[in-house]
């Protein structure tokens, strides 16, 4: 019985100095996802806003595009390459999401979900406008010298829809950077 004792009296300490050092351990692995979270939610911000300044620079030589489609719709000496060329083209604003990506690949379950959910959204968005870009894109050069009108509108109603999606980016850009 004694020695039981003796066992018990030398075993308490030694399990006590584990769960300190697992208390001490835990309380430090927070403390470093919290900074590294911090970071990272810094480094996204950072990415939205200029992602949001990059889309309203886009938008006006967008505008431009459509315009110079308005005033030379009819006009059949007028291709879409000289609509493009008298317009800078088409713009693909850069949307940058890598901090985003960097945390999703690594500790992507210290997330809350509704930041989660709205990170994720800018991703599926972004990947969309630059589908619609790029089908844009592929359609000026198929119809490079096209001066048709049906041409022209078909062009005006693929930039419309682009801008749309940039709008909707956009504004939920800056929805998330307002949370």
């Amino acid at each position: 019985m004694k020695e039981i004792r003796q066992l018990i009296r030398e075993i308490i300490p030694v399990i006590i100095g584990i769960l300190i050092a697992l208390l001490i351990n835990n309380w430090n692995e927070n403390r470093k996802d919290k900074k590294y979270l911090n970071q990272i939610f810094s480094s996204i911000e950072k990415e939205l806003e200029e992602s949001n300044a990059d889309i309203k620079r886009a938008l006006p030589k967008q505008q431009a595009l459509l315009d110079s489609i308005d005033i030379h719709l009819n006009n059949d000496t007028m291709s879409l390459f000289d609509l493009a060329l008298i317009s800078n083209g088409l713009q693909k604003p850069d949307i940058k999401i890598n901090s985003w990506k960097a945390i999703a690949n690594s500790k992507i379950e210290l997330i809350e979900y509704e930041k989660l959910s709205d990170l994720s959204d800018i991703e599926e968005r972004k990947e969309n406008l630059y589908e619609r870009v790029e089908k844009t894109s592929d359609f000026l050069l198929v119809n490079i010298t096209a001066t048709t009108k049906e041409k022209k509108e078909l062009l005006k109603m693929m930039t419309i829809d682009l801008m749309n999606a940039e709008v909707r980016l956009q504004s939920l850009i800056e929805e998330v950077i307002e949370k």
